[in-house]
C-alpha cells in the first residue's frame, strides 16, 4: 500500500487506534456505572498501552487491526483478544478534522478468546463489538457470559445498552440463558 505522506498516515493511524481503544475502554468500563466516561478532570489521562503481534492499517479501508496475542491496558483494566479492529471515520485521513466532541471511531470489534477485566467485574465471549455511534457493545458466542463476584449472567448474546443503563441477554434453540444472583451481592452492575 502506497501513501502519498507514510509519516502522516503513521500519524493518523496511531491518534485512530489510541482514540478507539480509549473509547472502547471508555464505552465497556463506564458501563459497568463505576468509572464515569469522563472525569470532570481532563488532565489527568491514563496510558493505554496496547501489544500485539501485528499491526495492519489500512488508510483506504479506514481502519486499523491488531493481530495476535492483542492486550490492551489502562490503569487495572485489561482487553485481552486475538484481534481488535477499529473502524474509524473518513475525516481522519483528510485535513479537515473531526469537530470537538464528535467521535473518530465507528466502531471497535474485538474477535477470539476475548476477556475483558475491569474493577471486580469479568466479560468473557468469542467476539464484542462496540457501536460508538449508539453506545452500544454486543458480546457474542457459545456462552458468553459477565461476571461480578459470584454473580453471572451467561448466553450466546449479551447486549449492553450504555445510554439506556441496561442490558438483553439471549440464549439459542440448544441452551437458555442462565443467570446466578446471591443475595446480598451488589449484582452485575454497580
Amino acid at each position: 500500500m502506497l501513501f502519498y505522506n507514510r509519516d502522516r498516515c503513521r500519524v493518523l493511524m496511531f491518534f485512530a487506534a489510541v482514540c478507539a481503544v480509549n473509547i472502547f475502554f471508555a464505552a465497556i468500563f463506564s458501563y459497568a456505572g463505576d468509572t464515569p466516561l469522563t472525569s470532570g478532570d481532563n488532565s489527568k489521562s491514563e496510558k493505554i498501552h496496547i501489544t500485539s503481534d501485528r499491526l495492519i492499517a489500512d488508510n483506504d479501508a479506514l481502519n486499523v487491526e491488531f493481530t495476535g496475542n492483542v492486550i490492551a491496558t489502562k490503569g487495572d483494566e485489561v482487553v485481552t483478544a486475538d484481534s481488535l479492529k477499529i473502524f474509524y471515520k473518513k475525516g481522519l485521513d483528510e485535513d479537515k478534522k473531526i469537530a470537538a466532541g464528535e467521535e473518530a471511531i465507528k466502531r471497535i470489534i474485538a474477535k477470539g478468546n476475548v476477556i475483558i477485566k475491569f474493577d471486580d467485574k469479568v466479560a468473557v465471549t468469542e467476539q464484542a463489538e462496540y457501536n460508538a455511534e449508539t453506545g452500544v457493545l454486543v458480546l457474542t458466542g457459545p456462552n458468553s457470559k459477565v461476571t461480578t463476584g459470584n454473580n453471572f449472567v451467561c448466553g450466546d448474546k449479551i447486549t449492553l445498552y450504555r445510554a439506556d443503563d441496561r442490558m438483553t441477554v439471549e440464549g439459542n434453540s440448544e441452551k437458555r440463558v442462565e443467570a446466578v444472583f446471591y443475595s446480598g451481592e451488589k449484582g452485575i452492575k454497580k
